[in-house]
């Protein structure tokens, strides 16, 4: 759909998977609130290693049953709807890294709208 195409926003918030907001894993109360908020879509995404603000290295380990790991959510949107999702979500975030940057989205899919 037209809508969806043209210059927008993408906030990435990087966080790690064992982080919490009020006992529930943040990354399925952000996912949440992105709905609640109107946001277009978010994608939440598992690395399979990473190094933080602590120069500790964070990867995945097969033989590990529970590990910090770190997440990446995306979100690509408008400037205005992403604003509206960061005052609400900056209260949530104890630890972590939030970015936003400009990008163009060409095409977007979608049996519900058609193609674009």
């Amino acid at each position: 759909m037209q809508r969806y195409l043209g210059k927008r926003k993408e906030l990435r918030i990087y966080i790690s998977n064992e982080d919490t907001f009020e006992s529930k894993p943040l990354f399925e109360v952000l996912l949440a609130l992105a709905k609640k908020s109107g946001i277009s879509g978010a994608t939440v995404m598992k690395a399979v290693a990473g190094l933080g603000v602590h120069s500790e290295i964070h990867s995945f380990n097969v033989w590990v049953l529970r590990q910090k790991v770190p997440l990446v959510i995306t979100i690509i949107d408008t400037e205005e709807h992403i604003r509206a999702f960061l005052d609400e979500s900056g209260k949530m975030i104890e630890e972590g890294l939030v970015t936003m940057s400009d990008t163009e989205v060409l095409q977007y899919h979608h049996p519900k709208f058609g193609e674009a």
